[in-house]
């Protein structure tokens, strides 16, 4: 997978990034925090600031313990929030560490570690795109178009039931900030 863009979701103003799959024209959506998104972005961007954020400290930390993000997986959808697994890799021993994947993202893009992702999350998750887009605007437009009509609640499918609002009133505002996260193979 490859960071294709990060958008905004213009409904409920929450950021989201594309991911795209590296073969075909399928791309997962994933709703994250405005912080996370602004990490994401900052590096993408090249923009230099003066003083580390948390996942530029976070990457000093882990190249201090002489180890090194070897890639990130997008293990699963559950109750509507992705999981990822950050594998670090030490003294040729690899490590697995859970992670919410708007963090993992944010260090792959800081430390080039390849995005994966479970195959059946992406077969349930992307949207398909029929055609090669080569034109950012085009997938931006027509990802606009794809959420004019779409809310979180629509990936709140586990095991083809839908979440009961009771779950959903049990998040807290973190959990909402994050609604959905995910990356792609």
């Amino acid at each position: 997978m490859v960071i294709y863009g990060v958008s905004f979701d213009v409904i409920g103003k929450q950021p989201i990034v594309l991911l795209k799959t590296l073969e075909g024209n399928r791309f997962l959506p994933i709703w994250i925090g405005h912080p996370e998104a602004a990490a994401i972005l900052i590096k993408l961007q090249g923009t230099r600031l003066p003083r580390p954020m948390t996942h530029d400290l976070l990457t000093s930390i882990i190249d201090q313990f002489d180890a090194e993000i070897a890639r990130i997986t997008v293990t699963e959808l559950k109750e509507s929030t992705f999981y990822a697994t950050l594998t670090l890799m030490k003294d040729g021993a690899e490590i697995d560490v859970d992670s919410r994947p708007s963090d993992a993202l944010a260090l792959a893009v800081r430390t080039d570690a390849p995005i994966f992702a479970a195959d059946d999350l992406v077969n349930e998750n992307a949207i398909e795109f029929e055609r090669e887009v080569d034109d950012t605007e085009e997938i931006v437009e027509s990802f606009r178009d794809f959420l004019e009509s779409v809310t979180p609640d629509d990936f709140r499918h586990v095991e083809g039931l839908v979440a009961d609002e009771e779950e959903d009133e049990g998040l807290d505002d973190d959990e909402d900030d994050e609604e959905i996260d995910g990356e792609l193979s």
